[in-house]
C-alpha cells in the first residue's frame, strides 16, 4: 500500500471513529476512560497536537468542537451524566500517575 492511501485510510478511520462517538453521545467520557484509556477530551487534544505539528492554530475548544460534533459545553448539557462514586472510583485507581 501507497502511503498517501495509507494516510487516506487512516484519516477516513479517524473520521469514522468521530462520527460513532458523536452518534453514541449516550456513551459517557468517564466509562471510556475507565474501559479504553482514553475519551473524546483525548482525541480532541491529540487532533490539537497535530495540528500544531503541522503548524496548524487549532485552540482546544476547537479540536472538542470537531470531536463532540458542537461546543463542548453544549454537549455536557445535552448529554454528560454526573458520575458515580463507583466510577469515579475506578477512574481514580486506573489513572496514570504522571
Amino acid at each position: 500500500m501507497d502511503k498517501q492511501t495509507e494516510l487516506e485510510l487512516e484519516a477516513a478511520a479517524f473520521r469514522r471513529l468521530v462520527a460513532h462517538l458523536q452518534e453514541r453521545s449516550d456513551v459517557q467520557n468517564i466509562d471510556m476512560m475507565n474501559l479504553a484509556g482514553f475519551c473524546r477530551n483525548c482525541l480532541s487534544k491529540w487532533f490539537m497536537a497535530a495540528a500544531e505539528e503541522k503548524g496548524e492554530a487549532v485552540n482546544y475548544d476547537q479540536a472538542r468542537e470537531r470531536v463532540y460534533g458542537m461546543p463542548y459545553d453544549d454537549w455536557k448539557k445535552l448529554h454528560q451524566k454526573e458520575a458515580s462514586s463507583e466510577q469515579i472510583a475506578a477512574f481514580e485507581k486506573n489513572k496514570p500517575s504522571h
